[in-house]
């Protein structure tokens, strides 16, 4: 265990302070041949009432300039139908095209309300109804592929073994 004395609160008498003492009248922190009212780390020629980091015309305590408003701050545009549209034609490809029936219902929905939302909705986001549409277009093409390839096998099959 080491012992911690507290620094003199005055020099020796008769003496130089000791190391790292602060001289008696000089701010903390302040190097030892600064002026005694100039703030620490303003420069030498800094006007005296600036805080530090303060541009010129804002002191503390003040309320900045608020901001200004967003552009445009009209009404919300209206995208229910388009992104119906995308939603549903996505879903169509990526869950039910597997699904014959479902997926070329949920196709053939996604393109007739991705139309009525490109002729309803004009400012909503084109790439809405756009990819809905054609992501329903894929999905009709998909389900009438997959039907094909599940009902021939069957059909050629059956013709086949129909014979006695």
């Amino acid at each position: 265990m080491t012992n911690v004395t507290p620094p003199p609160s005055e020099p020796p008498v008769g003496g130089t302070p000791p190391q790292g003492a602060t001289p008696a009248g000089q701010p903390y922190g302040q190097p030892q041949g600064a002026p005694q009212g100039q703030p620490y780390g303003q420069p030498q020629g800094a006007p005296q009432g600036q805080p530090y980091g303060q541009p010129q015309g804002q002191q503390y305590g003040t309320t900045p300039p608020p901001y200004s408003a967003p552009a445009g701050g009209g009404a919300p545009v209206k995208q229910t139908l388009s992104l119906t549209s995308f939603i549903v034609g996505l879903a169509a490809v990526v869950i039910l095209s597997w699904i014959p029936v479902l997926g070329l219902l949920a196709g053939v929905a996604a393109v007739i309300i991705g139309f009525m939302g490109k002729n309803r909705e004009p400012q909503a986001p084109k790439w809405m109804w756009l990819v809905g549409v054609i992501a329903g277009f894929v999905a009709i093409l998909i389900n009438i592929i997959a039907t094909i390839a599940i009902v021939l096998p069957f059909l050629i099959l059956g013709s086949t073994l129909s014979t006695y």
